[in-house]
């Protein structure tokens, strides 16, 4: 008998008055498919032998429950407590995200530079953009900062990078996570639940989030052939970046040139001839793990390669180890210090740059723009 595909509902249904293996033939399906899913609804709150009949909403499980017999043995009372089922309701997130880019507009193809080079690969390393944050410079001792400098500086930043970089065919735009200030509405990250110091409303943050990116990519479809895209996961915006993803990778479908990856992964990885860069946002994995990480998520990539990096945001400074095989590098910011920063006494540089890398030999130069060099004559 061919297999059937069968809702929990109907499984329920069915149960209610056949054996497991009556509802196997049923169903067409083994007896132990009935076992599994039996014991996937006992932990969504349906085990009837256990006076539990009534299951948790989807994107839950159940934490337990807590039942009140009367004197004859019956229920009288329950109590019924769950919790968030974190990876279902990522599941659920990315399906909104799916539907929600199907209506998004979407961006013509435009004219690729006549003349590039092969043998190089320009890497752009976004560090925390931390587009929506707001800082008052007196408080903080730095420079105050919403998202109209945001803008001004991000875009200028990557403007004035791609002028300085050569004429790579290839090229990669590497957000290192939290690209947004706050996950959610009530401008809050979702990982930590800390109140952020936002400039404006959660949509306005998204809207100006895009057009950042978006100006980002245009600069960069000017000099290079193809250009991928990559948003790594951040503490500050956990479903940001999934979102993101999705909207971009519809938004360039008819765009041959623009690669965005949407793998709701921790890590990514690049391979450019003997090239091999991993991307992490920083926040999970300590920069002595990574290597094996690496070596382990790549292995024949790491037998094909010989200039390996990895780079990461999340501190905000930079810093530049090398390992066995692997060098890892943490990227400053262009964005000014918030209160948090200030008061908790971190300093860095601000900045951004360009990576050259070439087929063989790996790093052969990098550029650095600054927010000062975007002010005045130097700009």
């Amino acid at each position: 008998m061919a297999a059937r595909v069968f809702t929990d509902e109907q499984l329920i249904e069915a149960l209610k008055t056949m054996t497991n293996a009556q509802a196997a033939k049923h169903f067409g399906v083994w007896t132990r498919t009935i076992e599994v899913r039996r014991a996937k609804l006992a932990r969504k709150g349906w085990s009837p032998e256990h006076d539990m009949t009534k299951t948790v909403p989807d994107g839950f499980h159940l934490k337990g429950t807590s039942t009140l017999y009367d004197d004859e043995g019956k229920p009288k009372l329950q109590w019924v407590k769950t919790s968030i089922d974190h990876e279902r309701q990522r599941e659920l997130f990315m399906q909104a995200a799916e539907a929600m880019a199907a209506e998004l507009p979407q961006v013509r193809s435009v004219m690729s530079p006549e003349k590039t080079l092969p043998h190089l690969m320009a890497v752009y390393p976004i560090g925390d953009a931390h587009i929506g944050m707001r800082a008052w410079g007196e408080e903080t001792q730095g420079e105050s900062w919403d998202m109209t400098r945001a803008v001004q500086v991000q875009c200028g930043a990557m403007a004035a990078l791609v002028e300085l970089a050569p004429a790579a065919e290839q090229a990669v735009i590497i957000n290192l996570g939290d690209w947004f200030h706050a996950d959610n509405m009530a401008g809050m990250t979702e990982r930590s639940g800390h109140v952020m110091d936002l400039d404006g409303r959660y949509a306005k943050m998204i809207d100006v989030g895009m057009m950042v990116m978006r100006q980002c990519i245009t600069s960069a479809l000017k000099k290079h052939k193809t250009v991928r895209v990559i948003n790594v996961v951040g503490n500050h915006d956990d479903t940001g970046a999934l979102w993101m993803s999705v909207a971009l990778r519809h938004t360039y479908e008819n765009e041959p040139r623009v690669q965005v990856d949407r793998a709701p992964s921790a890590f990514h990885y690049i391979e450019f001839g003997k090239v091999l860069i991993g991307c992490h946002h920083g926040h999970t994995c300590k920069g002595e793990r990574l290597p094996g990480v690496m070596a382990a998520d790549q292995a024949q990539a790491w037998g094909r390669t010989e200039h390996r990096y990895w780079y990461l945001g999340h501190v905000h400074h930079q810093s530049v180890k090398e390992y066995a095989g692997v060098t890892v590098e943490s990227f400053n910011t262009l964005t000014a210090k918030d209160a948090y920063a200030a008061f908790g006494g971190y300093r860095a540089r601000q900045n951004m740059k360009c990576i050259v890398m070439h087929s063989e030999h790996g790093e052969v130069s990098r550029h650095t723009v600054s927010p000062e060099m975007l002010k005045g004559e130097a700009a």
